[in-house]
This record gives structure tokens, C-alpha cells and sequence, in this order.
């Protein structure tokens, strides 16, 4: 393998009653039977064989019949109380340290040095965190500096209908970026030391979390598509300076490419043959940072976000967008799916805003279910091994499936100039920014970053407070201002505010620890898997960046 080096959530009030027969089902630890039959993608899928009830993502619609087991019913103390299986009747909070060491245990941090001996960074560094709520998590990250080229890649990749491809994806993917951007000197270089059995030159420097793996089984197979990739660019080689935007598409699309490729042709190793077809029948979505100097890529397939923080001239936060949602609140995205297909399956192909009623991002890795034609589904898993066959997601085609492929893994690109103003990057799965908006991301990050509060009026929402309740809320605001260097990460600071904000806007212990001590058949009710990665930029070096452009 390649040498490298390593260095909304439901509010309390808007749920709804549970219906009585669900907690017999709960207590008698049913309900993963019940709920594996209600979705095409849960544990009896490939990738998460396990007796726990682990919720994918919501990704995928379930039958109709089943629909009310997949709502949040009562409000969330009703479910607390519920809990009567447990050993303990009692109500039980979890401390504030043991709150901290759950959400402590996924956080990273790097520093960037300024100069790396070749380049001076516009990143001071980045501070990372994931907070499961499938099981096992399906959400995956990336961080690492290119070697061969300028720059620095992060990522945020977010799994469903299990964790394989977002794996897959998040080890491979910046290979193949790295690999599209390199000069047609440095190919030659590296395919000539693999042909005279040379080492090869690092390409990148990965910057990964203990927890963050790679499959050491797969690495010689990974390595062959990817050399087939660079092979391909050198016969390829129009001696053009290569553009990061056109890179990064061929990348997103070549792996995507490749997995598909692989899944078809299979391998003689049973355990390989199977890792390849989990891949290719799980789906991911992928939003990835190039940073280079002054110029910020995002390339984003799917629903995860990437936001810019500003910082205005009176001190305020704002946000600015660097991607928008492939699904169906994208009015864009919807119509680029219809002019893809005739126009006799415009009804059929966007149904309860899922791609054809069953899928909710729009683009993704993986998920050959909506790309290959019926016949080569049928082939595959009929020649595949036995786990495939008898699974019934695998055998599932979906409805009005007439004119595939129905998704993509081409990314969208946006280019940004960065600017002294510009101090940080957000990149997030789907699971922060269904509970949090992305202007209140801006200010809580950007008021971690600088120890800077700026406070607004109390917001009380139509409630009726009383002077004593008020005098409480103040009282919690400054303890929380004075607390807020608890946290070292900026990442874990914002799963904070994200799991446990109240409908004031202040983090309520209570709260935090009922949502993490949830068990895991309950906690995918409330809530997705979080991923974040908090880049902060190095506003002097931009600035010097600027002045020499002028």
C-alpha cells in the first residue's frame, strides 16, 4: 500500500404518544425484530448484523405499515420513565464528568505549523469529534495534508443503510484527489518505483483519531484500483496544469466508478468478495475540503453542509454557505433528476421527498441498488455469497424502476476566496444541522474561538416566565459563559450546544444527560450521528496572501 505517515432535534413539546403495544416490545428488547422487517436497511443489512435495534440513518422510507414505530411518540421524559426494564427504576443522570468523557471520547485536535518548509499554511489547525447514535456509527471523517501537492483535504462522510461505504470512502477518497491533482512528473515518478519495486513517495499525511481505522485486508485491492487510476492519467496527460475543481470531480466520480467495478467483477477471497459487495449495496455522502492558501474547494455529494464563519466589523458572527443539500428541499436538484429521465416517470421519481419515495439524498456513493440495471442486481447477488442472497434489502429492487441510473456521486463544487474576515469552516453531517441553525453554529463556534460573548435578549418564545424563572436563566447564561473553557475541541463544544440546548438557547445538564444516557434502541429516535470538523484560519497569512495579489 501507499506509505504514509501519521502524525432539529424533536423538541421536548412537539412529540407525540406512543402507542401502548410499543413498550412491551421495548421492555421484552423486541423491538429490533419489529423494526428490522420495517426497513430495508437496518441491522439485518450487510454491514451491522447485530441484535441491536440500529436505526440507518432514516435514509431509506419504511413500509407504510410500520411508519408509526419510526416517530418519536411521547415527549422524551416519557420515554425516561418507560424504561422499567432497566436494573434501576429510579430516574438516572449521568455527572457532568461522565457527560464530558462521552463527549470527549471521539475529539481530535491538529496544529498546523506555519510553515511546512515548502509552504506557509492559511490554517492554523482543526479540531474534530463524532458522537454516535447508530450502532455501530455510520458517520465517517478524514483529515490530511498532501505532500506532493499544496494544501490540506478534510471531510465529513455520512453512511446509511450501514457504515461499509462510508468507510471505504473515507479511507480512499483522498487518494484519489491527491492522485488527480499530482503533475504528470510525480505519476511517472511513483509508477516507476511500483515497477522496480522501489518505495514510493508519501502522498499524503494523514491526521486521524486512534479510532479511525483502515481496512488492512482491502489495502492491496484498493491500491490496484487506484494505480489503474494513475495509469490512466499518464496515457491520459494533455501536459495542462491541472484545475482543483475539475480534480476533485474526476476523483468523486472515479472512486464511485471503482466501486462499482468492483462489486461486479468480485474477488476469489470470500472475505474480499463480501467487504466489496457491502460497499457497493450500503451509500455514503461525502462533503470534502481542499484548502490551499487563499483558495477554499468544497466538493459536497449529499446532505452534509460545509459553512463559512465571518466575523463582521462590529465583532457579530455571520454564516455563509459553501454547499447546498442534494435532496428534495433543493428545488435545482429536483429538477436536474426529472431532466435525467423521461418524462413519463416525473411523478414516480421523487415521491414523500425520497428519490423514488425511498431514498432522501439525491447524490451518494455507493447505493448500486439505484444505479445498475435490474438484470446485473439480479446477477450479482445471485453469484454472490450466501449473506447476500438471503438478505432481503439486497434482493429488493425499487419501485418504477425503469431508466437507471437514478443517483450520482458527482459532486458539487464551490470555489471561495478566502478573506481576513473568513475565521472558520465548518464541516457537519446531517445530524448537527437538523437540531441547530446554521447562524447559531456561527456564533457559538466563533465565541468559543475568540472568548468573546455577545449577548442578545433572553428569548422566551411565547412562554410564561416569572421574575424568579428569569433571574434563572440568567443566573445558567453567566455560569455558562464562564464555563465554556471546559472544552478544549470546538467540535465537542458544539455537540454540546447540539444535544443538549434548551428552548432558551442555553445548555441544560439535565437535558445532556438524559440524550446520552438513551439506550441505543431508543437514541436514533432523537437524533442521527454527529460528525463535525472546525477548521480555523490564520487571518494574518491571508491577509499577506491578499497584499501580494495586490
Amino acid at each position: 500500500a501507499i506509505p504514509v505517515r501519521s502524525s432539529r432535534l424533536p423538541s421536548l413539546s412537539d412529540a407525540m404518544p406512543a402507542p401502548a403495544h410499543l413498550f412491551p416490545l421495548i421492555r421484552n428488547c423486541e423491538i429490533s425484530r419489529i423494526c428490522s422487517t420495517a426497513c430495508y436497511c437496518h441491522h439485518k443489512h450487510l454491514c451491522c448484523l447485530s441484535s441491536h435495534f440500529a436505526h440507518s440513518h432514516f435514509r431509506y422510507a419504511p413500509q407504510k405499515k410500520f411508519a408509526a414505530l419510526y416517530r418519536p411518540k411521547e415527549n422524551f421524559n416519557y420515554f425516561i420513565h418507560a424504561r422499567d426494564y432497566a436494573s434501576t427504576p429510579q430516574r438516572f443522570y449521568l455527572t457532568p464528568p461522565q457527560v464530558n468523557s462521552i463527549l470527549k471520547a471521539n475529539e481530535y485536535s491538529f496544529k498546523v505549523p506555519e510553515f511546512d518548509g515548502k509552504n506557509v499554511s492559511s490554517v492554523l489547525g482543526f479540531d474534530s469529534n463524532q458522537l454516535p447514535a447508530n450502532a455501530p456509527i455510520e458517520d465517517r471523517r478524514s483529515a490530511a495534508t498532501c505532500l506532493q501537492t499544496r494544501g490540506m483535504l478534510l471531510g465529513v462522510f455520512d453512511g446509511h443503510a450501514g457504515c461499509a461505504c462510508a468507510q471505504a470512502v473515507s479511507e480512499r477518497l483522498f487518494y484519489y484527489i491527491a492522485v488527480s491533482l499530482l503533475p504528470h512528473e510525480t505519476l511517472l515518478e511513483i509508477e516507476n518505483a511500483v515497477e522496480s519495486g522501489r518505495a514510493l513517495l508519501p502522498i499524503l499525511q494523514w491526521h486521524k483519531h486512534p479510532n479511525d481505522y483502515f481496512s488492512k485486508e482491502a489495502s492491496k485491492l484498493y491500491f490496484n484500483s487506484l494505480r489503474t487510476y494513475w495509469q490512466e492519467l499518464i496515457d491520459l496527460n494533455s501536459g495542462e496544469t491541472t484545475d482543483v475543481k475539475e480534480a476533485l470531480i474526476n476523483a468523486f466520480k472515479r472512486l464511485d466508478n471503482d466501486i462499482s467495478l468492483e462489486a461486479q467483477v468480485g474477488d476469489p477471497n470470500s472475505f474480499l468478495n463480501y467487504l466489496v459487495l457491502r460497499v457497493a449495496f450500503s451509500g455514503a455522502t461525502a462533503c470534502v475540503a481542499h484548502v490551499d492558501g487563499v483558495d477554499l474547494h468544497i466538493a459536497n455529494t449529499g446532505d452534509s453542509r460545509a459553512m463559512l464563519g465571518v466575523q463582521e466589523e462590529d465583532g457579530s458572527w455571520s454564516a455563509v454557505n459553501l454547499s447546498y443539500d442534494h435532496n428534495a428541499q433543493n428545488e435545482h436538484e429536483v429538477e436536474r433528476v426529472k431532466m435525467e429521465h423521461p418524462k413519463s416517470e416525473e411523478k414516480s421519481l421523487v415521491k414523500q421527498d425520497r428519490l423514488l419515495g425511498l431514498l432522501m439524498p439525491f447524490r451518494a456513493f455507493g447505493d448500486v441498488k439505484f444505479k445498475w440495471s435490474i438484470e446485473l442486481q439480479k446477477r450479482v447477488v445471485e453469484s454472490g455469497p450466501d449473506q447476500l442472497n438471503d438478505n432481503e434489502y439486497t434482493k429488493f429492487i425499487p419501485p418504477n424502476y425503469h431508466t437507471p441510473p437514478y443517483l450520482t456521486a458527482e459532486p458539487e463544487v464551490i470555489h471561495h476566496k478566502l478573506r481576513p474576515q473568513d475565521k472558520f469552516l465548518v464541516l457537519a453531517t446531517d445530524g448537527l444541522w437538523e437540531t441547530m441553525h446554521r447562524q447559531d453554529v456561527a456564533r457559538i463556534v466563533g465565541e468559543y474561538l475568540t472568548g468573546v460573548h455577545h449577548q442578545q435578549p433572553i428569548a422566551v418564545g411565547g412562554y410564561k416566565v416569572t421574575l424568579g424563572q428569569m433571574h434563572g436563566l440568567l443566573t445558567e447564561r453567566r455560569a455558562r459563559i464562564s464555563s465554556v473553557f471546559e472544552d478544549q475541541n470546538a467540535a465537542t463544544h458544539l455537540i454540546r450546544h447540539a444535544v443538549g440546548n434548551n428552548e432558551f438557547g442555553t445548555v441544560d445538564h439535565e437535558r445532556l444527560s438524559k440524550m446520552l444516557s438513551l439506550p441505543e434502541e431508543l437514541a436514533r429516535m432523537y437524533r442521527d450521528d454527529i460528525t463535525i470538523i472546525v477548521v480555523q484560519f490564520n487571518s494574518r497569512v491571508i491577509g499577506a496572501y491578499q497584499n501580494e495579489e495586490l
